[in-house]
Parts: C-alpha cells; structure tokens; sequence
C-alpha cells in the first residue's frame, strides 16, 4: 500500500489555504498502480453477490465505474442537481459553509439491492452520509462505502454506517 500512497501527491493550500489535498490524478494516470487499486478494492467484494456500484459525484465515477466493470455488476450515479434525466430522488445536506444537494434516480434499485457506495476520498463523511440516506429511501442494503482514500484525523467514518468503511489507503 506504500507504494500507491506516495504515488499520490499532495497539494497544499487548495481549494483553500491551509488545506493539504490529496490529488488522486497521479495515481489514475498511472496504468500499472490504477490497475492494482481497482483490483485490491473488487478483490474484497467478489462473491458477496452486490447487485450496484454507486458512485458519487465526480471521482466517485471513476473508482465505481472501474468496480463494477470488475465485478459484472452496474454502476448508478449520484450527481449534483439538473443532472440526470428521470424522475430523481434528492437530498440537501450541510456543508462546512453552506449545504448542497445530491439526487438519484427514483428506480436506480430494486427494494433489497445490495449495493457499494464508492468514492475517492472519505474525509468530513458528510457527502457519503447523505448518499447513505438516499441510498436507503430507494429501499437499498448498504454492504460498504469503499474509497480509495481516508483522511483518519477527519473521523469521517463516525459519520457513516458503523462497520460498514472500507478504505484503502489511510493518512
């Protein structure tokens, strides 16, 4: 895991001052480390029968998308207003300094789906929090939030279904 952890850079003083940033491009851009990411994350699903993938706005498709690619299974989105065609199911939530709003397709499951929220970094825990409660109106069973990065000083997981976090690299 130390390998794919220094591949990630850190950016400091983005999107605002005093914040280090874990820019994950670095390690989507490179073809070798990507691969093994995805594989170590599906590795721990196979066979647990997970009908979706979610993935979250906006890095969350990329890591969900690859998963369920992985796993045979289908990705459904969470996006930010406006965004999707259908009928949406939506959920504001607060943010640091102000809130914001995610929706879902009304029929993105079938009442029981197991499903995996994924996204690229657990940090506050407050936008996978909200996809959590939107995930379950749907009627949806949560059997993970997979990310590929935690930032653990944040203690976003206490905001997230107990037992039930999976990240792969940790700082």
């Amino acid at each position: 895991m130390e390998e794919l952890k220094k591949i990630i850079r850190d950016i400091n003083d983005f999107p605002k001052v005093g914040i280090v940033f874990k820019d994950i491009t670095t390690l989507l851009s490179d073809g070798r480390s990507f691969h093994r990411m995805i594989d170590l994350i599906a590795h721990r699903y196979i066979g647990m029968h997970i009908d979706q993938v979610v993935g979250v706005e906006a890095r969350g498709f990329i890591l969900g998308s690859a998963l369920a690619y992985k796993l045979g299974i289908g990705v459904t989105l969470v996006r930010k207003p406006g965004k999707l065609p259908h009928k949406v199911s939506e959920i504001t939530y607060d943010l640091e300094y102000g809130t914001d709003t995610l929706q879902i397709h009304e029929d993105a499951f079938k009442k029981g789906d197991k499903v995996i929220i994924a996204d690229d970094l657990l940090a506050t825990g407050g936008t996978v929090s909200a996809v959590v409660k939107l995930v379950e109106a749907l009627g949806a069973e949560i059997v993970e939030c997979a990310f590929i990065a935690e930032l653990d000083f944040l203690e976003g997981r206490k905001r997230l279904p107990e037992g039930k976090v999976f990240s792969l690299l940790n700082f």
